[in-house]
């Protein structure tokens, strides 16, 4: 998952080193890059910004101490090659005392696997699969009752939904300022189509909060993260998408997208916070999902729920 990062003037080393890295403008093209096409590696990025590949790595190890990105080296056709990806969400910087007049907050998370959902309703093309093999057989609507779907990894669905339940517990003494959601999806296509607009819509607690066009199912360049056994005729990896919940409102990929708030969504007085993923009966593009685990894609997470409590 990826990390928010607090500048901080009582850790004096951490806050240099991030300001070292943001200090250059090839190395913010190269976060702004890296967003937008994660799994680019040093030899892809010296000759994006045509640089030798001895400075394209000193600017990625730069941003690499800094934490805001992370490497990983991967076989390629010349020997090994070191993938990059964006590892830091968002940057706080406050330079006057943070604390002051202000009560102790903390965060909780919670990582949901793929296949442990509470209740589903899909329909074919549809499937899954974990790390070695596929689950149950393609195209067939009750492998999604199989017991070994909670090892799946990736799953897709051309319409219906899955509903995960995650635990509120924690709120019955602490105040809920932000509850987050953060996820890696697509469109779904027979094989893959990069063309190919879906209509998602998320649930909470079963209030429609937001609702984004996938623009494709995306392929042609295999997930940073899939098993060597997955065909390259298929789904390959998905974009990273972000809920939050907050007082005013509910904000979906950093634009507010419903008036629905913590209180509305009764966050707190349910026995558990209900996410669910589909597509509506009266989308105006109906072109499924795919939902991507730690193991496949471009992002190493699970369906991610965070939440900022004050004390």
């Amino acid at each position: 998952m990826k990390n928010r990062i607090n500048i901080d003037f009582n850790q004096p080393e951490q806050s240099a080193a991030i300001f070292k890295a943001l200090s250059l403008p090839v190395r913010l093209k190269m976060l702004k890059l890296l967003v937008e096409r994660p799994g680019l590696n040093v030899s892809e990025l010296a000759e994006r910004f045509s640089l030798p590949f001895s400075t394209a790595a000193l600017h990625v190890r730069t941003l690499e101490n800094a934490g805001l990105i992370f490497t990983e080296e991967k076989p390629g056709v010349r020997g090994a090659q070191k993938i990059c990806a964006i590892l830091a969400e968002d940057l706080y910087f406050h330079i006057f005392n943070p604390e002051k007049g202000k009560k102790p907050t903390r965060d909780v998370s919670f990582s949901m696997p793929l296949g442990c959902y509470f209740n589903c309703q899909v329909s074919k093309p549809c499937g899954l699969a974990g790390k070695r093999a596929f689950i149950g057989t393609e195209d067939a609507e009750n492998a999604f009752y199989s017991p070994n779907r909670i090892y799946a990894q990736i799953l897709w669905f051309a319409a219906g939904f899955l509903e995960y339940r995650f635990p509120n517990h924690f709120l019955k003494s602490e105040k809920l300022l932000e509850l987050g959601f953060s996820f890696e999806a697509c469109a779904e296509a027979p094989g893959y189509n990069n063309d190919w607009p879906s209509d998602i819509t998320i649930w909470i607690n079963d209030q429609d909060v937001f609702t984004f066009r996938a623009a494709g199912d995306y392929g042609g360049k295999r997930g940073i993260y899939n098993p060597s056994w997955w065909p390259d005729s298929s789904t390959q990896y998905g974009e990273l998408h972000r809920l939050v919940i907050r007082r005013d409102g509910c904000f979906g990929d950093d634009r507010k997208t419903s008036d629905c708030n913590t209180g509305i969504l009764k966050i707190k007085e349910s026995d558990f916070i209900s996410f669910k993923i589909g597509i509506k009966a009266d989308a105006e593009y109906v072109g499924g999902v795919n939902l991507f685990g730690e193991c496949f894609g471009n992002f190493k997470q699970n369906i991610e729920m965070t939440a900022k409590l004050e004390r």
